[in-house]
């Protein structure tokens, strides 16, 4: 009985130690089942997270990028800065921001290293402070920034260093500068840069010299373009004027010269106003001149006017003859009336201006003892005029004239002038026509005489 009871009892141990494992087992598979099942969802919902925030990233962009100047000297200083924009409905986090290029020197590389967050709508500008190293030539430095839950944004940004300098020219000058007269001469200034340039100021100096204006404020010279800019100068003898240009590309200050000779002479492109064609009439204690005037220059003379000069009297009803404006090429009758006790000495003076409105005059003295005169009975022919006196510049032409002019009619003819001259011939002329009329018609006129 004693070893049945004892088996009973091992038997009922066993049973139990079974029924404990089988317990032990199944809990574990369980415990197993349910970690699987929290590592499986872990993973899930870590990469559902990995696509957002890849989408949130993929609605940011780089919206705008200026460089500051647009085209570098070497060794220039300058800005490039980057503006990126967030067109998504969700928050990005930004840092480490950085333009990386060999040939930029980066001069604040550690100003964006720390984190931003970039809200729905947003815009962040990034403003790197740099260097231009040579050598001449456009580079693409890359701008890139790292975001915290995806990647980054790289992008490549245009920078272009040009050592080319302005280019100085005179574009319009006169071949000769009048004395104390005002000429127009205009500066012009190229920009053959690829970028615009800023704040130019043009300011001339010279001695013994009057330049206006003082001082020309240019605003911007846009890249590849000219400009003209239109000074008066004055001279008062041999001198030159010193234009100092200066200009910023970016913020970069730049000062370049252009000096111009100013060499006094007559101006060949200037007015030329040359008399002849003189006729003369007198008119009891006067005289009455006409003739013309005919502009032999390459510019208009303005407000011409034509008198005589001492010891010639000008007197009415025309003292002088205002003809205006004469083009070049062209020419204007006149008129004046003078009193002279000595026609040998009788100065023709001319006065005129020009389009920047300086004066000029030029007289001839003329010789007018053997001009025929009304009442006179010298003859016909022309006399010499004496040598024309340059004035202020300008020189007149030679002048011819000549006498008071036959007229059909003897009017101020002198003797034998006008068609008396011609009656002997208009005579014979007509007896001969009234010779061969009746020559014609004798048989007619017999019978006439006949019959009478």
């Amino acid at each position: 009985m004693k070893k049945q009871a004892i088996i009973l009892c091992l038997i009922s141990f066993l049973f139990l130690v079974c029924t404990v494992t089988a317990a032990v087992s199944s809990g574990s598979s369980t415990s197993s089942g349910s970690s699987t099942s929290s590592s499986s969802g872990t993973s899930t919902a870590s990469a559902s997270t990995t696509l957002a925030a890849e989408s949130a990233l993929a609605q940011v962009y780089v919206s705008s990028v200026t460089a500051d100047p647009q085209s570098f000297f070497p060794y220039e200083d300058g800005t490039i800065t980057v503006q990126i924009t967030n067109s998504g409905s969700q928050s990005v986090a930004f840092s480490q921001a950085a333009i990386l290029d060999e040939n930029l020197i980066v001069k604040n590389p550690d100003a964006y290293m720390g984190m931003i967050y970039l809200g729905p709508g947003n815009t962040m500008t990034y403003t790197f402070l740099v260097t231009a190293k040579p050598p001449e030539g456009t580079y693409f430095p890359l701008f890139t920034v790292a975001s915290r839950d995806a990647g980054s944004i790289r992008y490549p940004i245009k920078v272009a260093v040009d050592s080319k300098d302005i280019r100085l020219g005179i574009a319009k000058k006169p071949d000769a500068f009048p004395l104390d007269a005002a000429s127009t001469v205009n500066v012009s200034i190229f920009n053959p840069r690829k970028g615009m340039l800023d704040s130019i100021i043009i300011t001339p100096s010279g001695e013994n010299v009057d330049v206006s204006p003082s001082e020309v404020f240019v605003n911007t010279i846009n890249p590849e373009s000219p400009v003209e800019i239109p000074f008066t100068i004055t001279p008062h003898g041999n001198t030159s004027v010193k234009f100092r240009i200066a200009y910023q590309n970016g913020d970069n200050d730049h000062v370049t010269n252009l000096t111009l000779p100013i060499t006094i002479g007559e101006d060949k492109t200037g007015a030329k106003p040359i008399i002849n064609n003189i006729a003369l009439v007198s008119q009891g204690s006067s005289y009455k001149l006409t003739g013309d005037v005919n502009n032999a220059g390459i510019s208009d003379a303005k407000a011409l006017v034509v008198t005589v000069g001492s010891p010639a009297r000008a007197v009415g009803p025309y003292p002088e003859y205002a003809i205006g404006s004469l083009a070049a090429d062209d020419f204007s009758s006149f008129e004046l009336n003078f009193a002279a006790s000595d026609l040998a000495n009788v100065p023709l003076v001319t006065t005129w201006k020009d389009a920047d409105g300086n004066s000029y005059s030029a007289t001839k003295t003329l010789d007018l003892r053997s001009a025929q005169i009304l009442g006179t009975t010298g003859s016909s022919g022309s006399g010499t005029g004496g040598s024309g006196v340059a004035g202020t510049g300008q020189n007149a032409g030679s002048s011819s004239y000549r006498g008071s002019s036959s007229s059909m009619f003897g009017i101020g003819g002198g003797r034998g002038g006008g068609i008396a001259s011609f009656w002997p011939v208009i005579a014979g002329v007509i007896i001969l026509v009234a010779g061969i009329v009746l020559w014609m018609k004798r048989k007619w006129v017999a019978k006439k005489l006949k019959r009478d």
